[in-house]
């Protein structure tokens, strides 16, 4: 714990400017990120007495171990590099809404050539108009279902649209008229395009027009005794008004606006947006925070203003945004939020009328929110905190561990050896952090002296980087930059890398911005999968590095003992020890993205296709055979004619390829070729890989390969 008086700036080093200002820890980490009208007086506030600081407060200025400033010449500069610094640092005590999904919108891709609905998640892509967002997916898909029925526009996937156009057949969407089939030539670009765009004005709110139309069309075709049109008129009339039932009017025809409500305790606070266009509540979400310090209800408001504009521009940042509360001072804000859709912005807190009712109800369901969170998180919260107690206090450490790191080594039979680094901080599971490795410098069933590489390839970097070198400290095959595509968890990024992948992935290490280092921050406990052997390997490992501030403990299999470094006898925590649990779900975390990855490696290896074998038929030639006939099995069907209308190929090669793909037998899939899933033994769960979805992961049945693995 620091003493904020050790980094306190002397008198007259802080201007009377406005800025922004950044706390540090001692690993350089930016913790806090806060912006002033006048720097010195606001950071005066946090080097006073700490028994008159809110607790969070108290524990921010004791972690942090230096502070630094910048000053800037309006407060709309300070609210913008506020914002910007806040997404790139991700500070740990900075007010941060946790939503517990991406909300989905429905979208229509109007920059291709026959624009196509579906639901989207995450960044927004220009030149694609968005409705919502949704507050389920399933109900973009029930109003869509409704309205394609009137507007017939395209919704599958490029893979769909293509085959069809292959084939000259469109899908069942097109045989029941619920596409337009633009696949197959049934309309041209430019009335597809009029088709969606009509889509996007009906979704927008510009609803009657459309509606009279359509209500004179069928008056004039029962006039003239088209009955068969008109009841299709009739039933189109009815799907749009059955889909306008789902958004209820609420204030004027033409209101856009977004209302905010706050309810708020000492410790948390929850909001909720209501976003009404066209006079209808076209969307709803929610998000939670923790209090860091003792914030009014216009800064809240102020940070979900940034949170919810921040990255959005134009038609995105409604006309009016009604508040509980307006920040203080208002008149920044408002100007940035101008500066963001380009055009005037009301940011006021109704007072009568239909909209102080409908923020009545936006307030009802922020106090909701809040009373659900509470209930379902309270628990939570204490108990991660016992349990970190309970770890201290079983491996005699002298404060909780916030920051734990678990390894676990995977291999099948000594092949494929490979390693997982995972992160868990305050008990929860950081997974931009995970990391992996490949163990190349021998093969063969010797967890200890993988544990051992593992651990001093890790800590390695982190000395490295601790000494501000800014570049790698060696060229081993750390694959660190990698993130796996885990179907399970949502661990984001691509596939394994080569060795040199470690030494070229992201950014230059720069000590003074502060961007987060991949290894600069040590671990206060380290825990591996595994009893004494293994625990020893890695105290070894940091005692080799000079390393001794960092406690090492194992957790073994079969009977969940915790084991500790020159120690003959493990350490039993009950069965009922929150402690324990804790670090059975960090080792299982371990394990399962080591096993992930294991798999990952071994389906490339076994991966293999009877082009494989044909002499000089080269990568190039082989991806243009497959693009034109779809698959192995109708190139093994088709003549050597047929074969040799692929371009590149002659019919010296075509007959190559027929005999090669004669001779080859195909093989049987392990996995289940319908859904292309890997049934994963670990956990139960399905998992598909990145790299090849649908193929054998190995050798011999499901029990055998479970009774090989590692």
């Amino acid at each position: 714990m620091a003493d904020p008086s050790s980094y306190r700036p002397r008198p007259g080093e802080i201007p009377d400017s406005p800025g922004v200002y950044r706390f540090r820890d001692e690993h350089r980490r930016v913790i806090y990120v806060g912006k002033a009208k006048s720097l010195r007086q606001r950071l005066a506030n946090y080097f006073q007495d700490l028994a008159n600081l809110h607790p969070r407060t108290r524990t921010m200025v004791t972690t942090a171990a230096s502070v630094e400033w910048t000053v800037v010449s309006t407060e709309v500069e300070a609210l913008q590099l506020e914002y910007s610094w806040i997404k790139e640092y991700d500070p740990r005590f900075n007010v941060k809404y946790r939503d517990d999904k991406s909300y989905p919108y429905l979208a229509v891709t109007m920059n291709e050539e026959f624009p196509r609905v579906q639901v989207m998640r995450g960044q927004k892509k220009k030149g694609v108009r968005y409705f919502g967002p949704y507050g389920h997916a399933w109900a973009i898909r029930d109003t869509v279902d409704l309205l394609l029925r009137v507007f017939p526009v395209r919704t599958c996937s490029a893979g769909v649209f293509k085959n069809a156009a292959r084939t000259g057949r469109p899908c069942l969407l097109g045989y029941i008229g619920k596409c337009s089939a633009p696949c197959v030539g049934r309309i041209t670009p430019d009335d597809h395009w009029d088709l969606a765009d009509e889509f996007c004005d009906f979704m927008a709110g510009r609803t009657g027009t459309y509606l009279r139309r359509l209500e004179r069309q069928m008056a004039e075709a029962a006039e003239d005794m088209e009955y068969e049109r008109a009841a299709r008129l009739r039933d189109d009339i009815g799907a749009l008004k059955k889909a306008m039932e789902k958004s209820a009017v609420v204030l004027a025809d033409a209101t856009d606006a977004d209302l905010i409500a706050v309810a708020e305790d000492e410790l948390e606070a929850a909001v909720q947006i209501f976003h009404v266009r066209g006079g209808r509540v076209r969307g709803q979400r929610g998000w939670v925070t923790d209090k860091v310090e003792e914030v009014t209800t216009g800064a809240l408001v102020e940070h979900a203003l940034q949170q919810l504009y921040g990255e959005e521009s134009g038609d995105a940042v409604p006309k009016e945004v009604l508040v509980p509360a307006l920040p203080d001072p208002v008149e920044p804000v408002q100007q940035w939020l101008t500066e963001r859709r380009g055009s005037g912005v009301s940011l006021r807190i109704p007072q009568r009328g239909d909209k102080k009712a409908l923020m009545e109800t936006v307030q009802r369901n922020a106090q909701q929110a809040l009373v659900l969170h509470k209930t379902k998180r309270a628990s939570d919260l204490t108990t991660r905190s016992r349990a970190l107690e309970e770890i201290a206090e079983a491996l005699d450490l002298d404060s909780a561990p916030l920051r734990i790191e678990c390894y676990d080594i995977s291999h099948l039979q000594g092949d494929d050896v490979v390693a997982s680094m995972v992160v868990f901080e305050d008990g929860l599971a950081r997974k931009s952090e995970y990391r992996r490795f490949q163990i190349k410098g021998f093969e063969g069933q010797d967890d200890v002296r993988s544990m051992h590489e593992v651990i001093t390839r890790r800590f390695r970097r982190y000395l490295a980087e601790k000494e501000k070198t800014g570049e790698w400290a060696d060229g081993e095959g750390l694959t660190d930059g990698d993130r796996q595509a885990d179907g399970a968890d949502g661990v984001g990024g691509a596939g394994a890398a080569d060795d040199a992948a470690a030494l070229t992935d992201g950014p230059a290490l720069k000590d003074d911005d502060g961007r987060p280092k991949r290894f600069a921050y040590p671990p206060q406990l380290v825990v591996v999968d595994g009893g004494q052997p293994q625990v020893a390997a890695a105290q070894r490992a940091l005692d080799e590095l000079g390393i001794d501030d960092i406690a090492v403990c194992g957790l073994a299999k079969r009977l969940e003992e915790v084991w500790l470094p020159r120690e003959d006898d493990p350490v039993v925590l009950p069965r009922t020890s929150e402690g324990l649990y804790l670090l059975q779900r960090v080792r299982d975390e371990a394990h399962r993205f080591a096993i992930t990855y294991q798999r990952a490696k071994r389906a490339k290896r076994f991966r293999s296709s009877p082009l494989d074998d044909v002499p000089g038929l080269g990568e190039t030639r082989k991806q243009a055979l497959i693009k034109h006939f779809g698959s192995v099995k109708k190139l093994r069907s088709a003549t050597i004619d047929q074969i040799c209308e692929v371009p590149g190929i002659g019919r010296k090669t075509a007959e190559t390829v027929a005999v090669a793909l004669a001779r080859a037998t195909p093989a049987a899939p392990a996995v289940n070729t319908a859904t292309g899933e890997i049934m994963d033994e670990d956990d139960g769960a399905p998992e598909t890989t990145a790299d090849a979805p649908g193929e054998p992961v190995s050798a011999g049945t499901p029990d055998e390969r479970r009774g090989q693995e590692r």
